[in-house]
C-alpha cells in the first residue's frame, strides 16, 4: 500500500493564503500612501527610552518573515476549521490595523546608527525602505503573536516548536523596539489586536463565515468544487 503525502498546502489554504500575503500589503503600503503629508503624532513614552538600543536585533526583525510564512502554513494545513478560524482572524485585524493608520497616523525619531554597530548596515537597509509611519499597532508584533496563537492549541504541533513560536513571537516584538521600528505603544496594541481577533474568531461563526466566502459547495453532496 502506498502513502499518499498530504501536500505542504492544503487546496482549501492556496487562495486565502495568497490573499493574507496581499492584503498585508495593502494594508501596510497602502495606509502609508494615503497618509503621506497628514500629521502624524509621536507616541514616544517615558518608558521607550530605558529600552536599549540595539541594531543587531535588526536580525530577529528580518526573520519575523520567514516566521511568518513557516507558522501561517502550519495554522492553515492542521485543518480546514482551525485553518480558516486563523485566516479570518488575520483578515480581520489587518482591516483594524488600517482603520487605526488612517485615524492616528503616528512616527517616532530613529537615532544615528553607529559606523562600527553590529549588522548596523542592515538596519540602515530597514530604515532607508520603511518610513517611521503606519506604526500603531505594530503589524510585526500583530502577526508575531497570531502566529503562536494560531498554534498553540494544535496538539498535533511538537510542544517543543510551540514553545518555541511563542518565545519568537516575543524576541520579534522585543526587536520591533530596540531597532527603534516602534515604541511600547505600538507592540502591545499589535499583540493585544492579535489576541482580540483570535478570540473572536475562536469564540464565534467569524471562522465559518470567512470560509464560506473562499469555498464553493455542490447542492446535492456538499463536496467542494475544486
Amino acid at each position: 500500500m502506498t502513502s499518499v503525502r498530504r501536500p505542504l498546502v492544503p487546496v482549501y489554504g492556496r487562495l486565502p493564503l495568497l490573499f493574507a500575503l496581499i492584503l498585508q500589503g495593502a494594508v501596510y503600503w497602502g495606509a502609508k500612501g494615503i497618509t503621506a503629508g497628514w500629521y502624524h503624532r509621536d507616541m514616544t513614552g517615558a518608558l521607550d527610552g530605558a529600552v536599549p538600543f540595539l541594531p543587531w536585533t535588526a536580525v530577529i526583525y528580518v526573520l519575523a518573515y520567514a516566521f511568518w510564512a513557516a507558522n501561517y502554513v502550519l495554522a492553515v494545513r492542521q485543518d480546514e476549521e482551525n485553518g480558516f478560524r486563523f485566516l479570518a482572524a488575520d483578515a480581520l485585524g489587518k482591516l483594524v490595523c488600517f482603520a487605526a493608520f488612517l485615524l492616528l497616523p503616528t512616527t517616532n525619531l530613529r537615532p544615528e546608527i553607529p559606523a562600527d554597530a553590529p549588522f548596523g548596515w542592515l538596519l540602515g537597509l530597514i530604515y532607508a525602505v520603511d518610513a517611521p509611519d503606519a506604526l500603531f499597532p505594530s503589524m510585526h508584533c500583530f502577526c508575531s503573536w497570531l502566529c503562536w496563537a494560531g498554534l498553540r492549541g494544535q496538539k498535533d504541533i511538537p510542544a517543543w516548536y510551540r514553545g518555541f513560536s511563542l518565545v519568537f513571537a516575543l524576541a520579534i516584538a522585543a526587536s520591533t523596539l530596540t531597532t527603534r521600528q516602534h515604541v511600547l505603544a505600538d507592540a502591545l496594541a499589535g499583540i493585544a489586536l492579535a489576541e482580540l481577533c483570535w478570540q473572536t474568531a475562536a469564540r464565534t461563526s467569524l471562522g465559518a463565515r470567512y470560509r464560506r466566502l473562499w469555498t464553493r459547495r455542490t447542492p446535492v453532496t456538499g463536496k467542494e468544487v475544486p
